[in-house]
């Protein structure tokens, strides 16, 4: 199969365009013709991409743990899908990606693809939504009514997080640049900070909820705006192995599960939650887009790799 596979011994992370065996399921292992990918850029920075779960070197890794397809192929044990259903999720950050024509997963990892979803819309859901669920009805057990601020409002994660903390009857402001202001409205955002043009700070007022997908000196700025029972959680790569016991605390990385999918694809199918698909690339122009070189068609959504045999 074609596959994009990280080049092992660089300084700086580089992809090309491979040839490789089709991986074989193994025990409880499915195996999913890829449709569809979702590109996460931030992906080639973090610690599975370069190591194995028992802390060894991991070599020739695929990116991409988000995906939308077809089960192929089915190991022993597999109870609940069969062969040709088609599917989306997620897979294991230390396994091989779905940059390819062919990924392995198991069967928690992943749920029926929305009936209302083409594959390519598809495929930008898993990791997005899932975290935005996770960080706000896991992590930080939002109730309604409740005041929630969203760092990086017009983001593959932030635009699930709008929506979802809206649909649990929240009260949501988010920030976002001034070319995305109106984007994050229509989302369904009760305030937009322009954070180009106001210091968030000083606009916004105590918050029960803070979900940061930006990090840095905008996390930094953030804690004192948390109500005495706040809570937050953050996304942000610079989050990841910090000291501060604070962001320590706050800091998680998405799980996949297939329950929560499901869920998901409820409300998708219902209408009441809606993916944003900002570009559509093929194989060659895949270094492009993890290197964050690919335009948007809309300037959002996320950017999803289509396997070259696979026809529009």
């Amino acid at each position: 199969m074609k596959a994009i596979q990280l080049l092992d011994n660089q300084q700086i992370p580089k992809l090309t365009e491979v040839d490789i065996p089709n991986p074989i399921p193994g025990e409880g292992e499915l195996l999913i013709r890829v449709h569809a990918a979702g590109v996460t850029p931030t992906e080639l920075l973090w610690y599975p991409t370069f190591n194995t779960k028992d802390g060894h070197k991991r070599i020739h890794a695929i990116p991409s743990h988000e995906f939308s397809g077809v089960i192929a192929g089915l190991g022993n044990n597999v109870e609940c899908f069969e062969i040709g259903d088609e599917v989306y999720g997620m897979n294991d950050w230390f396994a091989q990606g779905a940059a390819a024509e062919y990924c392995i997963t198991t069967p928690s990892s992943i749920a029926r693809k929305p009936d209302k979803l083409s594959h390519s819309e598809a495929a930008t859901v898993p990791i997005g939504a899932l975290t935005a669920w996770q960080g706000l009805f896991d992590r930080a057990r939002l109730q309604s009514s409740e005041r929630v601020l969203v760092h990086g409002g017009s983001g593959a994660v932030g635009a699930f997080v709008i929506q979802l903390a809206k649909l649990h009857g929240a009260d949501v402001i988010a920030t976002a640049s001034t070319r995305n202001k109106e984007f994050v409205i229509s989302l369904g955002a009760d305030e937009v900070i322009d954070y180009e043009e106001t210091a968030f700070e000083t606009a916004v007022g105590k918050v029960e909820v803070l979900f940061d997908c930006v990090g840095g000196d905008t996390l930094a700025r953030s804690w004192n705006m948390l109500s005495p029972n706040g809570r937050a959680v953050t996304i942000a790569a610079n989050s990841e192995g910090a000291n501060n016991e604070r962001i320590k605390n706050a800091f998680f990385i998405v799980e996949p599960k297939r329950q929560q999918l499901s869920d998901i694809g409820v409300l998708i199918d219902g209408g009441s939650l809606r993916p944003f698909v900002g570009a559509k690339i093929s194989f060659e122009e895949a270094p492009a887009a993890y290197a964050g070189n690919i335009k948007r068609s809309s300037g959002h959504g996320k950017i999803v790799l289509i396997p070259d045999a696979i026809k529009p």
